[in-house]
């Protein structure tokens, strides 16, 4: 059975809210595990508890949340408004909810990476008289780089099959914010939709190893370019 427009416009949503998600959780990201990683601070328990939260809490949860918070009748939601950003029950909204329930996967990543670094070496670099920022981008970003790619593909794929906060926080309106999982679900409560279900399912496969495919292949070019400098 080939995918019907329901199921190719789906994709096509998925893939515009896993991107945008993941672009934009990308520098927060860094910084995030930057201070986790390099930075003793008071309330950096608290920060690395709340980084993540949206691991361990129910995803509805995390909908509600958002709902609660960033919903048209909320302060910050009707704030938002205001300023020409909707996010309940918008596209938007979804990238919010991909961003937060990926943004723990891609913060543990780029923090393991960090701390592998030797500390000893961007020291080295400063007191050549090399700034913060310069020593940052010249010794520390090309040694992660790997570990900033495994993040982002795990954040991609976490936002490309996230659906319980969606959900929530977004429904389920064809077209609109009926991202591959929701799709999916719909299918399924339709009888006879397993098929268009199981499509959409090998969709979502076939998008996921092909991010994971290019991952590794960046990857290895990266550790290759780190190699021979």
């Amino acid at each position: 059975m080939n995918p019907d427009a329901t199921a190719w416009e789906a994709l096509r949503l998925s893939l515009w809210v896993s991107v945008w998600a993941t672009a934009l959780a990308i520098p927060l990201a860094l910084w995030v595990s930057w201070l986790l990683a390099r930075r003793s601070f008071r309330g950096k328990a608290l920060l690395n508890a709340l980084v993540h939260l949206p691991l361990v809490l129910p995803p509805v949860v995390t909908g509600y949340l958002l709902l609660i918070v960033f919903g048209r009748t909320a302060p910050v939601g009707r704030f938002l408004e205001v300023l020409g950003l909707t996010l309940a029950f918008n596209w938007t909204g979804a990238v919010l909810a991909a961003l937060i329930m990926g943004f723990p996967l891609m913060v543990r990543a780029m923090r393991l990476a960090i701390e592998a670094v030797d500390p000893k070496l961007e020291e080295a670099a400063a007191t050549l008289g090399a700034p913060r920022w310069s020593v940052f981008g010249r010794v520390t970003l090309p040694l992660i780089a790997p570990g900033i790619l495994a993040g982002t593909v795990m954040g991609f794929a976490k936002a490309m099959g996230e659906f319980g906060a969606t959900i929530t926080f977004v429904a389920n309106i064809p077209g609109q914010t009926q991202t591959l999982p929701s799709a999916i679900w719909t299918a399924l409560q339709i009888p006879g939709g397993e098929s268009q279900a199981a499509v959409m399912v090998v969709m979502a496969c076939i998008v996921a190893l092909g991010a994971v495919a290019l991952s590794e292949m960046l990857a290895r070019r990266v550790a290759a370019r780190i190699a021979r400098s």
